[in-house]
């Protein structure tokens, strides 16, 4: 799964038009939680990409309760209920610059934080849908998960969909083929990804700041604890 992730810089983004001028003011963001809210880039028929917040943890528009589930897993996407008209007509790039996984060793957690070598933004594929209830509407959203590279294979099962940018237009191309997106929901970067031990600070939400993707030694304040 991906449960938390890092957006420092998009500059490498291609964005028509802006929703909100909050982008502009945005601050780095170093431990991106579930249920906060994160940048989305879609794309309207005509080939315009727009950027507009996200709530992370998608909820259906069907559903009877504003509950979101922030992964949704490739394999399952096309027919799983929660996700299958998202990911046919509900596509969104969510940008990121590197992502959190945890380690188990026994009943206690080793935070891993893991990026490109170069430091390089990117953008993983996601979906979104948006819940109405009496006049009020959450627009959320969920990552794109699938099985872990090289890289990841040791620390764990899964990893987020990361996106080529000629994947991300093919992602967000509003007549793309189903067989085509599949061809995307693969692990990928193997030769230009890295990941290392970070601080257990990075398992509360509350904690942000630079120091939070710097390698620590493996082990350092290790504590038998469960996120929050």
């Amino acid at each position: 799964m991906c449960g938390r992730f890092t957006l420092r810089r998009a500059d490498r983004l291609r964005i028509d038009r802006i929703d909100t001028y909050e982008f502009l003011q945005s601050p780095p963001r170093y431990n991106i939680a579930p249920t906060q809210k994160v940048w989305g880039v879609t794309e309207t028929e005509d080939g315009e990409r727009s950027l507009s917040l996200f709530q992370w943890g998608l909820i259906p528009s069907w559903s009877n309760t504003p509950v979101g589930v922030i992964n949704a897993r490739a394999e399952s996407i096309e027919t799983k209920p929660s996700f299958k008209e998202a990911f046919k007509r509900r596509r969104c790039l969510i940008p990121a610059d590197g992502f959190y996984e945890w380690e188990k060793l026994g009943k206690a957690t080793q935070p891993y934080y893991f990026q490109m070598k170069d430091g390089a933004p990117f953008s993983f594929a996601g979906i979104w849908d948006e819940w109405r209830f009496n006049g009020s509407s959450i627009a959320s959203c969920a990552i794109v998960t699938t099985t872990a590279n090289e890289v990841l294979a040791t620390i764990h099962n899964r990893m987020p969909v990361i996106l080529s940018a000629a994947g991300e237009a093919t992602w967000l191309r509003n007549n793309t083929k189903a067989s085509d997106l599949h061809d995307l929901l693969l692990p990928s970067w193997d030769s230009q990804m890295e990941g290392f031990p970070v601080s257990q600070r990075v398992n509360s939400a509350q904690e942000d700041g630079p120091d939070l993707t710097e390698c620590v030694e493996h082990g350092e304040g290790l504590k038998q604890r469960m996120l929050f």
